[in-house]
This record gives structure tokens, C-alpha cells and sequence, in this order.
């Protein structure tokens, strides 16, 4: 059983893991509306979520090496405060430059949340309940999918986009408030040193979890970054109906995520097997359900469920992998890989809007995905012993 102490702070992480995912994807929702108020093109409102995932690449192992000795009550306390900050400013951007500098300063936030997160759910209970706790922050991020992106898609059509970023700011500062006095004074024993990065790097199940991560994301992303007005113009779908097929990744989500808790640790392979190859399956699809509002239900169950666990898997595979002054730094180095993969998924699937058709987002990211499950054919067994 976990006791209150426990459930306290790990309920505020779950949260936390709520919001963060709820921000970082929200100008896909909103992008449109984005473009409009600066009058600039879909393709060029994208590049906020391609700089944005460049930022967390560059930031996520820097930043980590400078705040790896704190405990993680003050680590997790400041990058909230980081968080909240970034969004308030978002919410008054005069221009899409000033939008775009306020959202690097949340990308700061993300790259150091997103390299503790899990470690932190894990340190939070006892050994046995440590799946539990990963999951509960897979939880956050899954209802996020469901209800925040949706949410904060319908606050932006009513009270326009700056008030979605408000909004998400006021909430990360009442959780703030709640884990500052919650939160354990929770000791970090990753007491890591520059001269341990070789021994990461050397890892050859740190390397695979990278590699595939990069190619998994690039490919989601090419499509994902863009799939607002894909359902828009392609689909033609009703404001509505893109609201509820947005949830659906969350949905599916939760659905993989007890996917995940229950067999993961006896089909490992085949899960990340299932995983790379169906995500090409998903993108080579979606073009043929243009015109076609129903059928493109069930893909996107199929691509929320993908993603929730290739994700939560390689998280799982890299603390398994690395020892534990390094697991924060390893975690890290996957953030920052997964937002390289996010970004450069997010500028191809821009390229192809800008030089062919919002039509074809999933056929580059498609055969990125299917590259990508070869190598995890060739390269998982050997590396996940």
C-alpha cells in the first residue's frame, strides 16, 4: 500500500506530468488561431513547435548537469516557477518572436522536468510500487491528451489562445503552491560528474533507446504537428468534431498505458516490435481517410496507444539500463533526443504543407517509422537481453 505521504506528492507529479503535457502540445490545437492573430502561415506558426523542441534538445542535458546535485524539492519547485512564468508571458506576446522567446523559456522548464519526472515518481515509493508511480505520470500525460489539449482547444476558440496559455500558467502556480508544502525534502543521490557522460554514451541499450527514440518521434511528428488542420481542410471536419478527435489520443493513451502495466515486462520485444512498425502502418493510412470523418477513429486510437507506450517503454528501458547516478543524465539525453525527433518531424511535415499538401503529412513520416522498426528489428533483441 501507498501511504498519504506518498500519495500526496505523487498525485502533485501526476498533475504536473498533466500540465507540462497539456502545454507542450497545445499550439497543435491552436496553431491556426496562432497563425491568424500574426497573420503569418501555418507553416511558419510550426516553427514554434519545431524551435521549441530544439531548445528542450539543447537544454535538457546542460540544464540537468547544473541543477543534478540539488534534492529534487527544489529542482521540482523552481522549474514550476520557470513553467508558470513562461506561460503568463505567452499569454501577453505582442508578436510571434516575443511568443516564440516565451515559449523558450518553458522549453527550459520541460527539459529538466521531463529528465526527472520519472526518476522522481520512482524515488516517491517504495521498490515494488515503482511501475506503479511511472505509470501515474503516464496517467497525467494520457489525461492531458484527453481533456488538456481538447480543453485547452475549446478555451482558445472562445476566449482566443492567449487565454489557454494564461489559463495553464494560474494552474502551475497553484501546484506550485500545493508541492511546496507536500513535497518531501527528497534527497538526490545522483551525485553525477561530467567525466560519467562516456559511460551513457558507451551504453549500447542507452544507444538503441536513442536512436529509436529520434526516428520514432521525427516520424510522429511530421504528421501529429499538423494534424489541426489536417482534420480541417483535408477531412473537413467541424471545430467540434477536431476537439473530440484530439481526445481520442488520450483515450487510447490510458488504453496503453494499462497495456503496458500489465504485459510489458513479459513481451518487452515485441511491444517495441508492435510499436515501431505500427506507428508506419498508422502514418501510411492516414492519407486514405481523407474525406472520411469515421474512419480515421480507429487510426487514431491506434496511434494514441502507439505512442503512450514506445514512450513509457524507453523511459522504463533506460532507468533499467543505467545505474542510479545516472538515471536523471540518461533520462535527460532521451528528452532532449525524443524533442530533436519532434522538432525535425515538425519541420518536414511542414515542407511537405509548404511544397505539396497538408494531404501528405503521414507518407514521409511513414517511411521513417518503417526505417525505424527495421532497426529496432535488428538492434532490440541484442541490446534488451
Amino acid at each position: 500500500m501507498i501511504s498519504k505521504k506518498e500519495w500526496m506528492p505523487l498525485i502533485g507529479m501526476t498533475i504536473a506530468a498533466f500540465v507540462f503535457n497539456t502545454s507542450e502540445f497545445m499550439p497543435v490545437g491552436l496553431l491556426s488561431g496562432i497563425a491568424q492573430t500574426f497573420s503569418i502561415s501555418i507553416s511558419t506558426a510550426g516553427l514554434m513547435i519545431t524551435i521549441y523542441s530544439w531548445s528542450v534538445l539543447l537544454l535538457s542535458l546542460p540544464l540537468m548537469l547544473i541543477v543534478c546535485n540539488y534534492n529534487y524539492r527544489k529542482i521540482l519547485c523552481v522549474t514550476l516557477a520557470c513553467f508558470a512564468c513562461g506561460q503568463f508571458l505567452s499569454s501577453i506576446a505582442p508578436n510571434f518572436l516575443c511568443l516564440v522567446l516565451a515559449r523558450f523559456i518553458v522549453a527550459c522548464a520541460h527539459a529538466v522536468f521531463w529528465s526527472v519526472a520519472s526518476v522522481i515518481a520512482c524515488h516517491l515509493v517504495c521498490p515494488e510500487k515503482k511501475e506503479f508511480a511511472m505509470n501515474m505520470i503516464v496517467t497525467g500525460s494520457s489525461i492531458a491528451m484527453i481533456f488538456g489539449l481538447p480543453l485547452g482547444r475549446m478555451i482558445g476558440l472562445l476566449l482566443g489562445w492567449r487565454m489557454t496559455f494564461g489559463i495553464v500558467g494560474l494552474i502551475a502556480t497553484i501546484l506550485l503552491i500545493f508541492q511546496f508544502f507536500v513535497f518531501p525534502s527528497l534527497e538526490n543521490k545522483e551525485s553525477f560528474a561530467l567525466n560519467q557522460l562516456p559511460d551513457i554514451l558507451k551504453n549500447k541499450s542507452c544507444i538503441t533507446i536513442y536512436v529509436l527514440a529520434a526516428l520514432f518521434a521525427s516520424a510522429y511528428y511530421t504528421a501529429y504537428s499538423y494534424i489541426e488542420p489536417f482534420l480541417k481542410q483535408i477531412i473537413h471536419a467541424s471545430p467540434v468534431q477536431i476537439t473530440l478527435e484530439l481526445s481520442l489520443f488520450g483515450l487510447a493513451g490510458l488504453i496503453g498505458s494499462y497495456l503496458f502495466s500489465k504485459y510489458y515486462k513479459n513481451h518487452r520485444i515485441g511491444f517495441l516490435y508492435a510499436t515501431t512498425f505500427g506507428l508506419a502502418a498508422v502514418l501510411f493510412l492516414l492519407k486514405s481517410t481523407r474525406h472520411a470523418f469515421l474512419t480515421i477513429i480507429p487510426l487514431f486510437l491506434c496511434w494514441g496507444m502507439i505512442s503512450t507506450i514506445f514512450n513509457v517503454a524507453c523511459q522504463a528501458e533506460t532507468i533499467q539500463a543505467t545505474k542510479e547516478q545516472e538515471a536523471s543524465i540518461a533520462m535527460s539525453i532521451f528528452s532532449g533526443i525524443f524533442n530533436l525527433g519532434i522538432g525535425l518531424g515538425s519541420f518536414l511535415g511542414g515542407q511537405i504543407i509548404l511544397f505539396t499538401s497538408v494531404a501528405n503529412i503521414g507518407l514521409l513520416g511513414g517511411w521513417i517509422a518503417l526505417a525505424n522498426g527495421l532497426f529496432c528489428l535488428c538492434m532490440a533483441k541484442k541490446a534488451f537481453q
